[in-house]
């Protein structure tokens, strides 16, 4: 049955890709973001713009759909906490008002393991129930996405079914923003590998994460088994940090990462960078953040056991696949 359906931060890396995937089953879909995008037209979606801080912007896009995917929020390792805080809290506040006002009976909500992150804490095959939400932070977008992760999970009711799903570092062609970094890094000898790299990490290939939200929402009514209830997302094959970044870079021409930074070096580098950038008003995010030191040297890997179970979440594509399918995007030859 067609849908109409609302994609917030259809713009994005994720966004885009569930605007496609959605376009492909038959709906139609319409996003919500701060600015037009030229790629979003050339698909067939239509396009609103406006902050989802501004609740009468989020009234107005949700007038009239079926469903919402919240992809939409602030991302990144720095930044006040009052511009994650109106993105991510608020504007959540604002999709929920605008869900339960306007009859929408379908949310799947973007989160991400972040939510779940403390110091001094690996995670090696957890799952969203035996793995506690934080209580402490060292960023405000982990901080900020916590709050609203929770508040949506509150709002699913008879009327309103809401699942959050929490993908792993998402990776692929079409990255404007995480990869591009990091090659540039390691094309000018500045990355480093934090620790020794022997941590295992998981991560989650651009189709596997849209795919993940098309099996939540297709199962997601109020009642069922996945409604009220939060999910890791990966690809389910955890690499350790070393050979991970290296697979990344080389895919696409740039050099492998060999020199190293202990911990406890880029965990000083990070506090000594949070303190500067605000006070120099530098712009852009420091090369470091303690958070970033933490998250780097960190086993984070997670069980897929209950997606499949609740909604049946299979990864699709492999490492090795997407790591062939990101060096023929990037124009090089198969890793």
């Amino acid at each position: 049955m067609q849908m109409k359906i609302l994609v917030t931060g259809g713009g994005g890396f994720l966004g885009r890709a569930l605007c496609r995937g959605l376009l492909e089953r038959g709906h139609k879909v319409v996003t919500l973001q701060r600015r037009h995008y030229p790629a979003l037209d050339a698909l067939g979606v239509g396009q609103i713009q406006g902050d989802l801080a501004d609740r009468n912007a989020v009234m107005h896009a949700v007038r009239g759909v079926d469903a919402v995917f919240h992809n939409g929020a602030k991302a990144g390792a720095f930044g006040s906490y009052d511009s994650y805080h109106q993105a991510n809290v608020v504007g959540t506040e604002n999709v929920l008002a605008a869900c339960r006002m306007h009859g929408v009976s379908r949310l799947i909500y973007t989160s991400t393991p972040s939510v779940t992150h403390q110091a001094g804490h690996p995670v090696e095959s957890g799952t969203a129930q035996d793995v506690p939400y934080a209580t402490e932070f060292k960023a405000p977008y982990a901080e900020t996405k916590t709050i609203a992760e929770k508040m949506a999970l509150a709002a699913n009711d008879s009327d309103l079914a809401v699942v959050a799903l929490r993908p792993r570092l998402i990776w692929g062609p079409g990255d404007q923003q995480l990869l591009p970094r990091i090659v540039e890094r390691a094309k000018a000898g500045r990355m480093r590998i934090v620790g020794d790299g022997a941590n295992r990490v998981d991560t989650t290939y651009i189709d596997n994460a849209a795919q993940a939200h098309f099996d939540a929402f297709e199962r997601l009514v109020p009642g069922a088994a996945c409604a009220g209830k939060a999910y890791f997302i990966s690809n389910g094959e955890p690499w350790p940090m070393k050979d991970l970044i290296n697979a990344l870079v080389q895919a696409v021409g740039a050099p492998a990462v060999n020199r190293h930074l202990s911990f406890k070096t880029a965990y000083r580098l990070g506090t000594v960078c949070e303190k500067l950038w605000p006070l120099l008003h530098l712009r852009g995010e420091p090369p470091m953040t303690r958070f970033l030191a933490e998250q780097l040297c960190t086993p984070h890997w997670y069980s897929m056991a209950p997606a499949k179970r609740d909604f049946g979440y299979a990864p699709s594509v492999t490492m090795e696949e997407g790591l062939r399918r990101l060096a023929r995007a990037w124009g090089c030859a198969d890793p």
